[in-house]
């Protein structure tokens, strides 16, 4: 009985035994011995993934236009939560005070001119004069209200802090502060998929500091025109990030879902990679020989991969995928087909 099992195992491995093997593995026939399956096409969805860098949606420099003030009170610090309005800063108010006192007289002037006016008292160039400066006198108050106490201008955090109080404003920004709801990031897309990327599509992010969580978002923003040296056109997208897990910085595997197409589907031990390179490749039986055909992997199943021919290369519905000794196969060498 142990005899005949031994001779059973020699005879399957010198079945599939390839013709460029050692002398005591071939027969007289000296063609590889394969066997195969016919090629299918599956309807599989067109994705696109891409790894990409997430920042703050926005992100303002906070820098008074008041240089040369003293800061007065400093009312948040680097890493501090804050809400839109919050008041971050206040300055030395002392122009302020004199620039309110100097509208004081402006405006009892202005009615004056008003009153004048009604009974044509004053010239209309020297009512306009009055008018002028007391609009303008207006308008540089409201900045000088507006750069004396600063205030958040959305909710967000606080990333940088410059100076200190007491010191003399001079110019740089005070702080530095970030909006994290929602978050962005940034990606360039081949120029084939132009037409197929729309303002508002659904897109999907996943991070590895939150394994098996899937981050919701969509496409904000496409650029209007092609990069002639890349040939890309990029893409800015904004994810939801209400429970502000996501913080800039962080790294995203974000995907793309383009619809449905019909893509050639093999099985993954198919598909041969050359040693040293991302060059992977299967063989197809065509008249008696084996055929290689250089292709790209466009998604994976399981044990199954879709795959698309290198240009210039083709694969139909049900021609011959060698499945079983594609390992021995050499491009136009002798094949035999078994069951």
């Amino acid at each position: 009985m142990k005899k005949k099992l031994i001779y059973s195992a020699l005879a399957s491995m010198m079945l599939f035994a390839s013709c460029t093997g050692s002398e005591d593995t071939k027969t007289d026939d000296t063609r590889t011995k394969v066997r195969v399956d016919a090629i299918q096409k599956k309807q599989v969805s067109k994705d696109l993934s891409f790894n990409a860098n997430l920042e703050a949606n926005e992100t303002v420099a906070v820098s008074p236009t008041l240089q040369g003030a003293r800061i007065r009170k400093l009312y948040v610090e680097v890493g501090d939560r804050i809400a839109k309005g919050q008041k971050l800063l206040e300055l030395d108010a002392t122009n302020l005070q004199q620039s309110k006192l100097q509208l004081a007289n402006i405006e009892t002037e202005y009615n004056r001119a008003l009153k004048l006016k009604e009974t044509e008292s004053i010239s209309q160039q020297a009512f306009d004069q009055i008018e002028t400066q007391y609009n303008v006198t207006k308008t540089a108050i409201q900045t000088l209200i507006e750069n004396t106490t600063m205030v958040a201008p959305f909710s967000g955090y606080v990333t940088a802090r410059n100076q200190d109080e007491g010191e003399l404003y001079m110019g740089s920004p005070i702080y530095t502060v970030e909006q994290i709801n929602p978050m962005k990031a940034k990606v360039n897309i081949a120029e084939q998929y132009y037409t197929l990327v729309k303002k508002g599509m659904k897109v999907t992010m996943t991070s590895d500091v939150y394994p098996g969580r899937t981050f919701e978002g969509m496409v904000s923003i496409v650029a209007p025109s092609i990069d002639v040296k890349s040939r890309t056109f990029q893409v800015e997208l904004l994810f939801n990030n209400g429970d502000e897990a996501l913080r800039p910085g962080m790294y995203g595997s974000i995907n793309f879902s383009l619809g449905i197409e019909n893509r050639v589907v093999v099985p993954s031990i198919a598909v041969l990679k050359v040693q040293g390179s991302n060059e992977r490749y299967l063989f197809v039986e065509r008249e008696g020989k084996s055929v290689r055909i250089g292709v790209k992997v466009v998604k994976r199943f399981e044990d199954m991969v879709a795959i698309e021919p290198y240009a210039g290369q083709t694969l139909s519905e049900g021609e011959k995928l060698v499945v079983v000794g594609q390992a021995n196969c050499v491009d136009g060498g002798e094949i035999v087909v078994v069951e």
